[in-house]
This record gives structure tokens, C-alpha cells and sequence, in this order.
């Protein structure tokens, strides 16, 4: 459904099957764990059964006694890392935590921290290596929530770590890495002009991205000291940059070749095994792959954090929100770096708010370091946010979706970063919920509610380049630096096909290794279609400007006399003219070949909104709760592939209602995670969802050529307060902690325990 008029497109807005389709589906794509390379050696990692203990003594003598194996690396063959953060795209981390989670040196901070790795010449005898590693520990009490974190009695993670504020650094240490608080107006004020005000506490768990490959990574360490490195990453050039600082190598030494990638939804920007691939591939002077199994991937890699937020929110009897106030605690794991402002930022984005405070805090805790997902750090603040919004619409008797509508942001309204939001489509999204075939629809039976939320997300821009080259048939290889995770290659060849007037089919978008392209952030934070599309852009533009160049020695004309349009070069009095597949023949065949790039540094200047609709019953008998219709609205500023555009919705809600419902890190009193495994960690199947209807709203981005905003982010935002609204209508009871379980559902509802 498109909200307003946009430009006719000959390529952009249909749907043409994806360049990597073939490959994919017959099994020809390359995967992190499908490199083979000749005299190739398996790795292992050793890693703590404790979430807190100090490292007495480590002894490898017995497992590089062991028959096959060829190396042993620990902590002490790590160079020492600099302190300083770096930027991985969607995060940043600090170098000297970083190396301290690649190999833990004198404390482990969570069950699965690193301790030492193998090499060796089979995966089964690198395993039995491991067992032959003596590892002497003093085992601490692990701190294991954010709020008893907070305390100043709690275990120390780190004796030097001091809150950081703007104030300047705490002189004591604490678990607190950073206190950030955000301040408009007058919080007082506002509360005092308050007719109806809520207030409560809310509280989720940390959750996995559940990507279905485990992290892999091979590398060879040549004898001229080029290190190459073949890993499953959302963003080869970050993984170079972090392997050079890491183990202190010039940048020009180092290669990434991204593999093909089965999902990462944010997990896959960090770096686990590649140093130590590399690290024992220069031991070994051998290749050496390491690959994740599924408990490694839930215990020693990023998931998401789990937060406490305080909220209190007030509004007039009229219906205006006036004030908002909300105290955000999110878990960063065992280094600072949660993503709790940007859960600040974006929990009150799609309103119009004169006066907030906010208070935001990241908390280290005894559980691996968080990393990105899906909009990092929104779903968890819009949970809060949006159920105290539909409190205040019950309060007041007004239709939840018209007091979202009545309140919606909008061009020029303060943003989240305090300027003024650029055109926005909220209120269209609202609209179109408003007049959906679902939310008309009765809703009959008994413990059934429908629940609606909204949300935001930053549409990142950062750095992208690509690459063109014309070829002699017409068609035109587009070579980009950008992991493609949902499509990303079509969308960009796309743009490209419709900056150049030619067909789809005549663009070969190819994903290529850090040497072979300038440079280009990570896929996240909705910035691929967008930052790179607009890199395309600007090389298709630059090509058209070669060719002309060409053609005025071809044509003997000015360069003013000739123009483009249609897929055809023609001199401004017809009397020469070719199409771009005719004229690629004759000028390649008359010259060296045509070429041409795009590099952009994209801002953050088009956001994204989304506001979903969903039907829930509740057993009462046992708990469960089902979701019987979803609707996922949003607005894609100008949908490039519509399908593309809608699965990303359906998988953004599909990953919400298994955070709302069933998706929990539980962990025991000494730290260990009872459920590390998709037996035990309770992701939705197609069983347990329903089809996701969407609705494509479309109000272009007036900061990119085809008016693109990013999709992949923001659908998730939204759900995990839908649902819940959804469960209060159903039941009576509002649900504040997560998942909302068949067992929280009956101890809230009913008192059972």
C-alpha cells in the first residue's frame, strides 16, 4: 500500500529473482565451514566452566604431547592490545577488551570464556587436546542481574572499571560502565500538567540473534607475513581492521574473503576465532579452520542484552503525552558496551514529547559480552514505552492506534538525537493500521485480545564504495564490499540497473574480498540498500559520464551535445544515437575498458517506523499463548524489491513473538546456561506463528536518489509490546517481564506458581 505519489520506475518496485538463488538452493554457495584448503588443520577452543574465577595456572605440556597436535596458543602469545575503542558498525568495542575476550588472560568472566586453543591435524584429536589442558582457577561469585549488579556490595567484575558520566569517572570502581541521561524540558512541568499518569517496571532476558550457522573462520598465515582470513561475517573490512589491531598487524597484511553468511542479525560483527585461526596458522605455517558448535554459539558469543527499565508517563485528559521519565539498566555482559542508548534514543522517537528525562545505564555482568541485534537495544525500551502509551490510551478511552496518531512525531519535530526529525512516515503507518482489513475485524471468543505498538530505528549510513565496469555484451559487473544477508545484491544491482536505463539481468553483482573493493562498513543498521545503494548510484552516474566521454571522440561532438535517457545515447539533434547495449561493442572494441566507481560517507538522515497489529488467545487452563493473526505495517520510504521489503517484516515479527513468548538466556546460581541449545531455547517454528500480513507504506527518504529507507531493523522493534498489550486485553493482567511464558502467564493471571 503506498500512502503517497512517487516516480514511475522501470527496474525498482518489481520483483526479479535474487542473483544468488541458483547457488544457494543447490548447495554450490560457499559457507564459513565449507573451506577446504590443501594440508589444512582443525581447531578447538578450551573455554571456563566458570562464569567468575581468577586463572591460577595453565599448563599445555600434556596436549602438545598429544600425537597430531601441532600447536598450542593461550592468552601469553597475544600481543598486548592497545586501549582504545573501535567502531564495528552497528557497536564499537574497546581493543583490550576485545583481546581479553578472544582469550581470557588472568580472569574468566562467563561459562565459555576462552582460555587457550588447539590446533591440530583432525577436529577429534583437537578435542582430545583440550581435555589434556590443566587449567587451575579461584573461583568467584558471579553477579548474574543488572539491578544486583548495580550494587555497590556486588563482585567486582573489573577492579579498574569506574562509571563514566558527564560528569567525568566515578572514584570507586563499580559493575556501572556508563551512566548517560538525556534531558527536554522540564520533567516537573510536565508531570505537573498531567491528568493521567502510569508508572511500572519492566524487565526482559538476554536473547540470541539464533542464527542457523555457527560462527567459522579459516586462515593461512603465508611466510612473506600475508595473513588471510575466510570467515562468516556481516562485515569484512571491520573483521580486518579488528584482526590487525588485535594481534598488531599492519591493515595491508591482512585479507578477509567473506564467505556466504547464514544469518547474523547483528551477532556476526565481532571477531571470536579469526585471531585465533590466525594465531596458530602462523604457528603451525598450516591453514587452520575453527568452527562454533551450536553451545559455543549460545555461551561465548554476543546475544542481546537483558534490561531493567523503570517508566513513568503522563498525559492530559485531552490526550496530549506531556512527560515521560524511564530509567534504563541494560546488561552488557563481561565488558562494557550494552546497547542501552540506543534504547534511549528510539523508545520515544516515533512521539512528540516536550518533556523527558532519561537515565540510562551499562552494567558489566558475568555473562558473555552482548553484541548487536536487530536494532540493538530498541525492542526491550519499546516494551516499556508502548505499554505504558497503551495504559494511558485505556485510561483516557481512546482507541490505542488514534492516541498514537494523536501524538505521532512528524517533519520538524525534536528527534531523538534533538534535532528535528527530516520527513518521517509514523502517521501514515498509523493511518494504515487504522484502516486495515485486520484491525476492522472482530475479534470474537473468549481470552482473546489484539494488541497493537509502534517503533523506530536509525537508518545508518556510514561508509560504502562499489565498483563498475561495462563489459563488450552491455552488461555491467557491479562489485561490492557488502555481506548480503537479505537480499542485498539484487537491490543494489537493482538501483544500479535503473541509474543506468538497462535491464535487471544485464547487472552482475558480485560480494568480494577486502583487497578487491574500497572499503565499506558492516550489513546492519538498515544501511546496505541505502548507504550502498546510494554508492551504486553515484558509480552508475559516473559510468553514463565516461561513455558520454567516449562517445564525443566516437561521435566527434561536444560533450554537451549528447544525452541520455531510455537506455539510449543520442546527439541533441538525433542524428546520431545508439543504445547502451550497442554502443558497449563498438567503444570497448575501439579502447581500454570503462570503468567506474561511488564512495559515500551516508548520514543518518532517514529513519524508519513501523506500528504492528496483532491477535493473541490465552489458554487458561495452561498458560499458552497463541498468536492468531499478525500485522506488520511499515514504511520503506520506496520499496526497491517489494518482496525483499516484506520479508523482512514477516522475519522481524516472526524473531518478536519468540522473544515475547518463549526466548530466554536461564541461568543457574553459579552461572551455568541450563538451555544452550535449540532443544532447550524455545525459537518459533512455523507451527507456532501464523502467516504475517504486511503493508508496505511508502514515504520516500528525501536524502536518497530513489527515496530509500532501511527495513531490516525496525520490524522487531515493535511485537514485544504489541504482544503484550495483546496478552493484557486477553487476560486483564498487564505482563511486565519477559518471555511471557506459559509459566509467568499462569503465575500472574492465576496466582499459580
Amino acid at each position: 500500500m503506498a500512502t503517497t505519489s512517487k516516480p514511475q520506475y522501470r527496474v525498482i518496485g518489481t520483483r526479479p529473482v535474487r542473483p544468488d538463488g541458483i547457488d544457494k538452493v543447490t548447495g554450490r554457495a560457499q559457507y564459513g565451514a565449507d573451506i577446504r584448503l590443501a594440508g589444512m588443520l582443525h581447531g578447538k577452543v578450551k573455554r571456563s566452566p566458570h562464569a567468575h574465577a581468577v586463572i591460577k595456572k595453565i599448563d599445555v605440556s600434556k596436549a602438545l604431547a598429544l600425537a597430531g597436535v601441532k600447536a598450542v596458543i593461550t592468552a601469553s602469545d597475544l600481543p598486548e592490545a592497545e586501549d582504545k575503542v573501535q567502531s564495528l558498525g552497528e557497536s564499537s568495542a574497546n581493543l583490550r577488551e576485545l583481546s581479553s575476550n578472544v582469550l581470557a588472560a588472568h580472569k574468566v568472566l562467563y561459562r565459555g570464556h576462552p582460555i587457550a586453543a588447539v590446533a591440530a591435524t583432525s577436529a577429534q584429536v583437537a578435542r582430545q587436546a583440550l581435555e589434556l589442558i590443566h587449567v587451575e582457577y579461584e573461583v568467584l561469585r558471579p553477579v548474574l542481574d543488572v539491578r544486583e549488579a548495580m550494587r555497590q556490595d556486588a563482585p567486582l567484575l573489573h577492579d579498574g572499571l569506574r562509571t563514566r558520566s558527564s560528569g567525568g569517572a566515578s572514584e570507586r570502581p563499580s559493575n556501572v560502565a556508563a551512566h548517560t541521561q538525556f534531558r527536554f524540558g522540564d520533567i516537573e512541568q510536565g508531570f505537573a500538567a498531567a491528568d493521567v499518569i502510569v508508572e511500572r517496571e519492566f524487565a526482559t532476558k538476554m536473547v540470541h540473534q539464533g542464527y542457523i550457522e555457527p560462527q567459522a573462520a579459516t586462515a593461512t598465515w603465508n611466510a612473506d607475513g600475508q595473513l588471510t582470513v575466510w570467515t562468516s561475517t556481516q562485515g569484512a573490512f571491520t573483521v580486518r581492521a579488528q584482526v590487525a589491531e588485535v594481534l598488531r598487524q599492519p591493515i595491508s597484511k591482512v585479507k578477509v574473503v567473506p564467505t556466504e553468511i547464514g544469518g547474523g542479525f547483528g551477532g556476526k560483527t565481532v571477531v571470536y576465532l579469526e585471531p585465533l585461526a590466525a594465531l596458530l596458522a602462523k604457528q603451525t605455517g598450516k591453514p587452520v579452520k575453527l568452527q562454533m558448535d551450536r553451545t559455543e554459539v549460545f555461551e561465548a558469543t554476543g546475544p542481546t542484552s537483558g534490561t531493567s527499565i523503570k517508566m513513568k508517563m503522563g498525559a492530559t485528559k485531552a490526550g496530549k503525552i506531556v512527560a515521560a521519565q524511564a530509567e534504563l539498566a541494560y546488561e552488557s555482559g563481561a565488558f562494557p558496551g550494552s546497547p542501552v542508548v540506543e534504547g534511549s534514543l528510539t523508545m520515544l522517537a516515533p512521539y512528540d514529547i516536550e518533556h523527558v528525562l532519561l537515565d540510562a545505564y551499562d552494567v558489566v555482568v558475568n555473562k558473555p559480552k552482548t553484541s548487536a541485534y536487530r536494532a540493538p537495544g530498541a525492542p526491550a525500551a519499546a516494551f516499556a514505552a508502548e505499554q505504558a502509551i497503551d495504559e494511558l490510551a485505556e485510561k483516557l478511552g481512546i482507541d490505542p492506534l488514534k492516541f498514537r496518531l494523536q501524538n505521532s512525531a512528524f517533519e520538524g519535530v525534536r528527534g531523538p538525537l534533538g534535532r528535528p526529525h527530516a520527513l518521517i512516515g509514523h502517521g501514515e503507518c498509523l493511518e494504515a493500521a487504522l484502516s486495515s482489513p485486520h484491525y476492522n475485524a472482530p475479534l470474537e471468543g473468549p481470552n482473546r485480545g489484539r494488541g497493537v505498538a509502534s517503533g523506530y530505528w536509525f537508518n545508518a549510513g556510514m561508509r560504502s564504495s562499489a565498483t563498475v565496469t561495462l563489459q563488450p555484451d552491455g552488461s555491467v559487473s557491479l562489485i561490492e564490499g557488502s555481506t548480503d544477508i537479505g537480499g542485498t545484491r539484487a537491490s543494489l544491482a537493482m538501483q544500479l540497473a535503473e541509474t543506468l536505463g538497462i535491464e535487471y539481468d544485464d547487472v552482475k553483482p558480485s560480494v568480494v574480498d577486502t583487497d578487491s573493493v574500497g572499503y565499506n562498513d558492516v550489513t546492519g543498521g538498515s544501511r546496505v540498500t541505502y548507504a550502498s545503494g546510494m554508492a551504486v548510484h553515484e558509480a552508475g552516474l559516473a559510468l553514463q559520464r565516461e561513455i558520454i566521454e567516449r562517445l564525443t571522440k566516437h561521435w566527434q561532438c561536444a560533450r554537451e551535445d549528447i544525452e541520455y535517457g531510455d537506455g539510449t545515447f543520442r546527439t541533441k539533434d538525433a542524428a546520431k544515437q545508439g543504445t547502451f547495449k550497442e554502443l558497449a561493442g563498438q567503444l570497448l572494441g575501439r579502447g581500454a575498458g570503462i570503468m567506474a566507481s561511488g564512495s559515500v560517507q551516508a548520514g543518518f538522515g532517514s529513519a524508519a517506523l513501523a506500528t504492528h497489529i496483532v491477535d493473541v488467545e490465552v489458554d487458561p487452563e495452561t498458560g499458552k499463548v497463541t498468536v492468531l493473526r499478525y500485522t506488520a505495517v511499515q514504511d520503506a520510504g520506496t520499496a526497491i524489491h517489494p518482496s525483499y521489503v516484506e520479508g523482512q517484516m514477516q522475519g522481524g515479527a516472526v524473531q518478536g513473538i519468540g522473544w515475547a513468548l518463549n526466548e530466554e538466556y536461564y541461568y543457574d546460581d553459579s552461572g551455568r546456561m541450563a538451555n544452550s541449545s535449540f532443544l532447550d531455547y524455545r525459537m518459533p517454528t512455523a507451527l507456532d506463528v501464523p502467516m504475517i500480513d504486511t503493508i508496505i507504506v511508502e514515504v520516500p527518504s528525501p536524502v536518497h536518489p530513489y527515496g530509500v529507507r532501511g527495513v531490516g531493523e525496525v520490524p522487531i522493534v515493535p511485537p514485544l509490546a504489541a504482544i503484550a498489550n495483546a496478552v493484557y486485553r486477553a487476560t486483564g493482567v498487564r505482563q511486565t517481564q519477559l518471555p511471557m511464558s506459559p509459566r509467568r502467564i499462569l503465575e500472574t493471571t492465576l496466582g499459580i506458581e
